[in-house]
């Protein structure tokens, strides 16, 4: 069902400072040294909200976990994943089970799974080497359904419906996607000269037809939690409960990078904006007062992560190339 994004409805986000720069940690200091890392040196960070691990990537050095808010880090597995992750939907767990991770390396393996929270790896078909990111039917143990989309190539979609045996090329000019079930996706247009009004799409045959639903562009990969699905667009956050068929604003969100990262319960997440780090207590309605960015940082962009451990109150980000930076907002 078309619908149009009511941009009154929102509330722009507050772009005043709260919290100085100064209270963030760098925590990789140690682990970048001793890691010959490839080009982008830290690439993705994750947090597992169960047991409030932080899992970590670093460019063709593979996965690394800290049980011990980052003091100590050892490699996830016995293999060397070659490759990096660049954006947040590089690398994901498993919002339903939260033992699953999937991950694009960008410039390595082809998409790979795991079943163990990455102590063992499937590699997909080599036709997903080179991907931006990866969307998956969760509520699937096959994970049958996949949408990603292939780097550097005017936005070309891939779909496969055989678990990543094989993949088919859907057309070019698309962008972030999510997965609701074996039939049901959204996926965003991208805007171009070809295309300067992009729309937000859905399918409910597994990517053989697509029906517009909305105004996009959207930024990143949506997230789930709870039975809803929240998506950042150029311009605000929206969400749906009924697998993508209708959506509500929520809010106006300016510069949006990454998000919504979900907190201490389903009212309480986090964004990642040009700005600084917005923090929501009801929903995403309303926003305190931007959290800056630390200094070592030096600006936030397409390629920034931001992640929260609610277990210890204590937020993290970074963007390829950097530190992971800590702040443990509890102390």
């Amino acid at each position: 069902m078309l619908f149009r994004l009511a941009l009154s409805i929102g509330l722009t986000l507050v772009l005043c400072i709260a919290a100085p720069a100064q209270e963030w940690v760098p925590v990789t200091t140690d682990l970048l040294k001793a890691e010959k890392t490839g080009f982008g040196g830290l690439c993705g960070v994750v947090v597992h909200s169960p047991s409030s691990d932080v899992i970590i990537n670093l460019s063709d050095r593979g996965l690394f976990r800290s049980q011990d808010q980052c003091k100590t880090w050892h490699r996830m597995g016995s293999v060397e994943l070659k490759g990096r992750t660049e954006t947040p939907a590089c690398l994901m767990i498993d919002p339903i089970g939260h033992k699953r991770l999937v991950s694009a390396l960008v410039y390595g393996s082809p998409l790979i799974t795991s079943n163990d929270t990455g102590e063992t790896w499937t590699a997909l078909s080599p036709k997903s080497t080179h991907v931006d990111w990866c969307a998956v039917d969760w509520s699937d143990p096959q994970l049958s359904f996949i949408l990603t989309l292939k780097h550097e190539a005017d936005g070309l979609l891939l779909v496969s419906r055989d678990g990543g045996k094989t993949f088919d090329e859907i057309g070019n000019g698309y962008g972030p996607a999510w997965i609701f079930d074996g039939q049901t996706a959204v996926v965003s247009e991208a805007k171009s000269k070809s295309n300067s009004k992009p729309g937000l799409l859905r399918t409910t045959d597994a990517g053989k037809t697509f029906e517009r639903i909305g105004d996009g562009p959207a930024r990143a990969l949506p997230r789930f939690h709870s039975g809803t699905v929240y998506w950042l667009l150029t311009d605000a956050l929206i969400a749906s409960s009924d697998k993508g068929q209708t959506w509500k604003q929520l809010s106006a969100v300016k510069d949006g990078i990454c998000g919504p990262v979900f907190g201490k319960n389903a009212q309480h997440f986090f964004v990642l904006t040009q700005g600084g780090i917005r923090e929501s207590t009801d929903g995403g309605v309303n926003w305190q007062p931007a959290i800056a960015l630390p200094a070592g940082m030096k600006g936030a962009g397409a390629l920034s992560w931001v992640e929260y451990d609610a277990r210890h109150d204590t937020l993290y980000v970074m963007k390829m190339g950097s530190e992971l930076f800590q702040w443990r907002r509890g102390q």
